[in-house]
């Protein structure tokens, strides 16, 4: 089986890396001219809205999946007329517009922070009596890692705040004291099999995802509600594949931030710390096979490589832990690899992840 793969960064070179012992190959339609996934796939150079080169990929491909949620509906669209595509494209246009993103939320009864839409800056200031501040402003569209939102805790910010957004479609959500972000991995096969890895605590700073922790110590209501509020959003929107759910912990509350229709950063421990990983599973949902066990044996946790990379011997050198390198150029922010660390005990996985952390961070 061939897998087309729309995006030929890490998540697609992981995907590529995934497919092999399966023995399925890999072609990524990507105008870059020298993705990361090329070590792993043949590769389309060719832009995402490019007619002949989504072409080529759907007469070269079984199924079609994407890697990254900001590839053109229409392209996606294009693709599902000649080739089955997942997950479904009805995901992809809700997880790019944070308002329908909010709205489907609350349409498949999961909770998030109280938002409105703001489309000026008499509709912000309006929202700012309702909502309350501090809040924060974002764009409907293209926001990631960060980009595209800004904090306001003045009512006097929201016209510069809007303005530097570039005055485009926005949503203002209310800033809620969490206890700390978690985010659910749930898979969902072609014939409704469903299921999810446990429950990952995150950091993130600067709006990066810098380290993740797996399983999260919650209590089993909480693991549960999680796996039902995925349950609840992958049935609704007919979902296949990966899909992931970024949460809000509040006192055992859980209020659900974002999700991305595809495999996330959140879950590359899953490579060496899952009985089947995301990408795989991830392969196996769209390609309509059996899913793999999610069972995670033992604690694991992630380190983000961002920016620079520390001396590989270095991080070879430190017990427990498994390096994967993307094959990027380093530049400020950039992800560039990450980091599994593995032991026999939370004290252990800790332990060692603390020293991952200090050379990464030196």
């Amino acid at each position: 089986m061939r897998v087309g793969i729309v995006g030929g960064g890490q998540l697609g070179r992981m995907l590529g890396q995934a497919a092999l012992p399966l023995g399925m190959r890999t072609t990524f339609l990507e105008p870059a001219p020298d993705p990361c996934a090329a070590a792993v796939g043949e590769v389309i150079r060719a832009g995402y809205e490019d007619p002949e080169g989504l072409d080529r990929l759907a007469a070269s491909a079984d199924v079609v999946t994407y890697e990254f949620e900001n590839v053109p509906v229409a392209s996606i669209e294009r693709l599902a007329e000649r080739v089955p595509v997942f997950p479904p494209v009805a995901a992809l246009r809700v997880a790019q517009d944070r308002l329908l993103e909010k709205r489907a939320f609350a349409e498949h009864g999961v909770g998030t922070a109280p938002f409105a839409a703001v489309s000026s800056v008499e509709d912000l200031l309006a929202a700012i009596e309702v909502i309350g501040l501090p809040a924060i402003l974002k764009t409907r569209r293209m926001g990631y890692d960060g980009k595209g939102q800004l904090f306001l805790a003045d009512p006097e910010q929201a016209g510069p705040a809007f303005q530097v957004l570039g005055g485009v479609p926005c949503i203002l959500e209310q800033v809620v004291p969490f206890d700390r972000e978690l985010s659910v991995l749930a898979v969902r096969g072609r014939d409704g099999t469903f299921a999810t890895w446990p429950l990952v605590e995150n950091r993130h700073a600067g709006g990066i995802l810098r380290w993740s922790y797996c399983p999260a110590d919650v209590m089993p209501e909480t693991q549960a509600r999680a796996a039902a509020i995925a349950r609840s959003v992958a049935e609704g929107l007919g979902y296949v594949g990966v899909l992931a759910i970024e949460l809000f912990e509040i006192g055992g509350t859980l209020l659900a931030n974002e999700m991305a229709p595809r495999v996330h950063n959140s879950g590359h421990w899953s490579i060496e710390g899952a009985e089947t990983s995301q990408f795989e599973n991830h392969l196996r949902a769209v390609a309509g096979l059996p899913l793999g066990t999610t069972a995670v044996p033992l604690p694991v946790a992630c380190v983000n490589l961002l920016g620079r990379l520390p001396p590989l011997t270095d991080l070879l050198a430190l017990p427990g832990t498994r390096v994967h390198l993307y094959g990027k150029e380093p530049r400020p922010g950039r992800k560039l690899g990450h980091v599994t660390v593995r032991g026999s005990s939370d004290e252990e996985v800790r332990a060692r992840l603390d020293r991952v952390r200090r050379l990464v961070e030196a």
